[in-house]
């Protein structure tokens, strides 16, 4: 269940009253139910007997601060979320809330339409903290290994917060699935979640790319574009591999956070925007700053909350919850009947230390599952060993490499001939021959795919997948 401003009930706690006069006028125009606090005690008081749906608190309190009720709500009312006042300009002070719990933050002077907005975010948190929240997808991170049981609870605890989270941990672990974890468990679930590997962007482009441009702004860019940061505005943008970007970009980037605005290629005006930043890379952040690669003070921001993802290595008893989740997708995805695995199977993937992480296993187990038969994966097709497999027998398509006649293709079964000069994209030149294989194979049984599949000399699961992921289903 989400609050709602119908039912909402606020606790705002300031020492100044022209500023609890502001905010109770605010908040009441909105529908929600006010008290109002001039310190610690008092506040705590209210707190104690009947906790509101939301707490906004001054940083400074005759008898503490801020940062001391936060904490405190932490401890005895931990579904209350409670947004911190600061002076303009500390981003210090901001970031330390952030790190001691609070939902998220204000400046002074308060901008209205800046508070609206956050108090619309908080008061869309659902009222308890279950532990199978139907939204959040659980089958993302699956586990019973203690490390993985308590990621899931560092995720549902952070997604109630608009502190922006660095994930790390090793490539193929899972930083994705936690980023979407963490959005779909908030108050943002309904808005966008972008995803972006900041390696793959051009550093030509990445300015273009993060904040958009404007039509005519330079050659190429014959129409208006949003950005990323456009793109996901209302919800969460995840910066993936954030430790690829260019000093340069780093400094534009700190600034589109801090500011919560970005300034489009070619344009003169600034568009706000209101998003939550999630953040990840492999590498060490920290080191990375040591050596001058990674801005510090762009680190500091992002790295407000820090999540480790365990590498698969660490929690070999999940291994066959994985194998199972993983092959009655790959059932779905491609229409066929699901497989097991064995017993020795099993044994085998749970001895391997999976360098690659969950991304190698399922890679290990997607080939396993179109080489497989009786619908069980055995050792044997697990394919784990040093040597290659010996692949099973077969007709196998002639590679016509257009040096003379003896190589080529019989007529009706051509491919493509093989570039003199040796250059080509060997994944498309494989895929294009293995289609025409299928093709022709099909053609010659009518189309009975059981027929088909024999010819080939390859299973029926495997015909099946491969007709799949070539499109010829």
């Amino acid at each position: 269940m989400t609050r709602t401003t119908q039912q909402a009930t606020a606790l705002i706690v300031d020492d100044e009253p022209d500023i609890r006069e502001l905010l109770d006028i605010t908040l009441s125009r909105m529908g929600i139910a006010v008290q109002t606090a001039s310190d610690l005690v008092s506040a705590r008081d209210i707190l104690a007997k009947a906790p509101p749906q939301l707490c906004l608190t001054d940083m400074s309190l005759p008898d503490g601060n801020g940062i001391d009720l936060v904490a405190w709500i932490q401890q005895t009312c931990p579904q209350t979320p409670v947004a911190v006042i600061t002076a303009y300009g500390s981003m210090e002070t901001a970031i330390e809330a952030l790190k001691a719990g609070a939902f998220d933050f204000v400046s002074k002077p308060v901008e209205l339409p800046r508070l609206r907005e956050l108090i619309e975010s908080a008061l869309r948190l659902p009222d308890e903290e279950p532990d199978n929240d139907p939204t959040s997808e659980p089958s993302l991170l699956l586990g019973e290994s203690d490390g993985i049981r308590r990621l899931r609870a560092q995720t549902r605890k952070v997604a109630r917060s608009q502190a922006p989270v660095f994930i790390s941990g090793e490539s193929g672990s899972g930083k994705e699935l936690v980023a979407r974890m963490i959005h779909l468990q908030g108050p943002r679930r309904d808005a966008p979640f972008v995803a972006v590997n900041c390696g793959a962007i051009p550093s030509e482009l990445m300015e273009s790319e993060f904040f958009g441009h404007r039509k005519g702004s330079f050659t190429g860019a014959t129409d208006h574009k949003a950005g990323l940061f456009q793109q996901a505005d209302g919800g969460t943008l995840f910066l993936d591999e954030i430790a690829d970007l260019p000093l340069a970009m780093q400094v534009k980037l700190l600034r589109a956070i801090q500011e919560k605005s970005v300034r489009p290629v070619g344009g003169e005006k600034e568009i706000p925007v209101d998003i939550r930043i999630l953040s990840a890379t492999h590498r060490s952040l920290a080191e990375q700053v040591q050596i001058g690669s990674f801005r510090q003070d762009l680190f500091y921001r992002i790295n407000v909350i820090e999540l480790a993802v365990p590498p698969l290595r660490e929690r070999p008893d999940d291994i066959a919850l994985l194998a199972r989740h993983i092959l009655e997708r790959l059932a779905r995805d491609y229409e066929c009947e699901p497989v097991s695995l064995s017993d020795a199977a099993r044994r085998q993937l749970q001895q391997h230390t999976f360098p690659g992480n969950v991304r190698e296993l399922e890679n290990i187990l997607e080939r396993a599952f179109t080489l497989c038969e009786d619908d069980r994966i055995d050792v044997d097709d697990l394919q784990m060993g040093d040597t290659p497999a010996v692949p099973k027998p077969g007709p196998q398509p002639v590679i016509n490499t257009g040096t003379s006649a003896e190589h080529e293709a019989p007529s009706g079964n051509s491919v493509p001939p093989i570039p003199e000069d040796g250059e080509l994209d060997l994944e498309h030149y494989l895929e294009t021959v293995e289609r025409q294989a299928i093709e022709k194979a099909l053609e010659a049984t009518k189309w009975n795919r059981t027929a088909a599949a024999r010819k080939l000399g390859i299973s029926f699961r495997a015909l099946r997948y491969k007709l799949k992921k070539l499109g010829l289903d």
